[in-house]
């Protein structure tokens, strides 16, 4: 669904999360809509993230049709794993 790359900072001001949706995607459209997919996704288990985490998501083509429901159970799963290292 989607790579990510994480880094735990000593001094943070709390979790920060980026997007990089590569032009061989699509359209702007199309990556605009799948940022925003991910945007939500984050937004429903955000606060579950301690907030020593800087995470960028890099999706894949497959997260354009998944259900948000799905996206979001990829991205709490991402969320646990960083929290338990």
């Amino acid at each position: 669904m989607f790579a990510a790359f994480c880094v735990r900072e000593i001094e943070a001001d709390g979790p920060r999360i980026g997007f990089t949706v590569p032009r061989a995607m699509g359209t702007a459209v199309v990556r605009n809509r799948i940022k925003r997919r991910f945007r939500e996704a984050v937004r429903f288990c955000l606060d579950r993230l301690n907030p020593q985490w800087s995470i960028v998501i890099n999706p894949r083509r497959k997260s354009l049709e998944a259900p948000l429901t799905e996206l979001q159970r990829e991205v709490e799963r991402l969320f646990l794993r960083c929290n338990g290292s």
